[in-house]
């Protein structure tokens, strides 16, 4: 599979990026004025689960998703980012079926419509992405939209929605801390900004006492429904099976398709929260969704494609956009207990944006990675210096070697490799990384 070369919504996007600045400028004045110009679409949509934190949004999306539809909901689901094509963010609800990526000339009348109504006035490209949002699943109807944030939560262009069915607070830790804060407690107050007066809010696994303070002091006076991860509902990996527990009973499940024991409090979050919006789950449904989930870039196997085709012969491959240190501890103890279960040599493929604390993300793979090979960002004006990103790996007592590309670093492996064990690539670091060897591997997300 390629990715196409300019598609009819790409084309407007190409248009809006030379015409509005690409970053963030957290303010809800901009959106909310072009959203009135629209005619207010974020007004008339389904019932919304809105989502934030700082990792694990997206997979906490993606099992809501899997839960509703399996029980024949209709569900619409904006993300960001993509990882290979805009389209992506945007996932129509289907009766009795799974979502469908939002079709291009769907997508490019919404985006013509949106600048259009805007009428070239100052704004960021996300937020004309979010009125996209909120125009395409107010003009097309499902029965549940899942929205997760783009940066922050008090002043992300999605906060716009009055009054959701349910707020979640995934972990939070370090990223973006110049927009966000240089402290959790900080970052924390920032992402409880979703929260609204009275409406069900589920905090997930928080790590930082700090953080979780915040956010439970936050619904408390907002007089929010409150369910704590580990205090009002839990879950845990018992004899290979995921068994979640609250108080309205347990159910012992399948462990979730997607790999790693962080996707157990992921899951268990995103079970809660679907209760607290008002949809049942049984155990059924809640055994369907752990089967059928699916959330692409985020510990993914690649077992078939071009990068596939040039790995070491029996190589693992794996990859991962996680970006920042609480990413990379999940990730690296997601390595370790692979590496229990079946011994491989672990090898590091990681890119990383000017933004990120790269020291802080390798630091969890020290006394587990063998080697760490540093490649360019293709693409990206913000990518470090694969040189520079080789030192912080150094910094943080790993060995090291600057790459000038992906295919050169596995080409390194190899060499490296040849003769022992077929070794484990892990592939990360930044979800632009991430979609570069989707695409590049001819696998991009459908």
């Amino acid at each position: 599979m390629t990715v196409p070369t300019l598609s009819l919504a790409d084309a407007e996007i190409e248009k809006l990026m030379g015409l509005h600045p690409k970053g963030y400028d957290l303010s809800l004045d901009r959106i909310r004025r072009l959203l009135d110009l629209l005619g207010n679409p974020e007004r008339r949509l389904p019932p919304v689960i809105h989502v934030a934190g700082t990792n694990g949004k997206g997979s906490a999306t993606a099992f809501c998703r899997a839960l509703l539809e399996a029980q024949g909901l209709s569900v619409h689901v904006h993300t960001s980012p993509h990882l290979v094509r805009w389209h992506e963010r945007y996932r129509i609800g289907v009766k009795a079926g799974p979502g469908q990526i939002v079709d291009d000339a769907v997508f490019a009348d919404a985006l013509r419509r949106v600048a259009d109504a805007n009428g070239g006035q100052s704004i960021t490209v996300f937020e004309i992405l979010t009125a996209v949002t909120f125009l395409l699943f107010s003009e097309q109807p499902a029965d549940v939209a899942v929205i997760e944030v783009g940066l922050g939560g008090r002043f992300d262009a999605t906060n716009v929605v009055e009054k959701p069915a349910v707020s979640i607070i995934q972990p939070i830790s370090l990223d973006h801390q110049a927009y966000l804060g240089d402290r959790v407690e900080l970052i924390a107050a920032e992402k409880a900004g979703i929260m609204k007066r009275g409406v069900p809010v589920v905090i997930g696994h928080q790590e930082f006492e700090g953080a979780r303070d915040v956010l439970i002091g936050t619904a408390e006076r907002l007089g929010c429904p409150l369910s704590v991860f580990s205090q009002d509902f839990l879950a845990y990996e018992e004899f290979s099976r995921l068994v979640y527990q609250d108080e309205f009973g347990l159910m012992d499940l399948p462990l979730p398709r997607l790999p790693g024991r962080h996707q157990i409090g992921n899951a268990a979050t995103a079970i809660r929260a679907v209760k607290a919006a008002g949809f049942a789950v049984n155990e059924m449904v809640a055994e369907k969704a752990m089967l059928s989930v699916e959330w692409p870039g985020r510990l993914q196997r690649l077992t078939e494609g071009h990068l596939v085709d040039r790995a070491p012969a029996g190589a693992e491959i794996w990859l991962d956009g996680g970006h920042n240190p609480g990413a990379g501890e999940v990730i690296a103890e997601a390595m370790a207990a692979m590496e229990e279960r079946k011994a491989r040599p672990l090898h590091l493929v990681v890119g990383m944006i000017n933004t990120k604390d790269p020291i802080g993300y390798f630091r969890a793979f020290a006394g587990i990675a063998h080697a760490v090979y540093t490649v360019p960002i293709e693409g990206s004006d913000v990518g470090l210096d694969p040189v520079a990103l080789a030192q912080s790996a150094a910094d943080a007592g790993l060995t090291a070697l600057p790459m000038g590309s992906l295919g050169e670093a596995l080409n390194a492996i190899a060499e490296r490799t040849a003769g022992g064990p077929p070794p484990r690539i892990m592939i990360g670091g930044s979800l632009y990384l991430a979609g570069n060897v989707l695409a590049q591997n001819g696998t991009i997300p459908t």
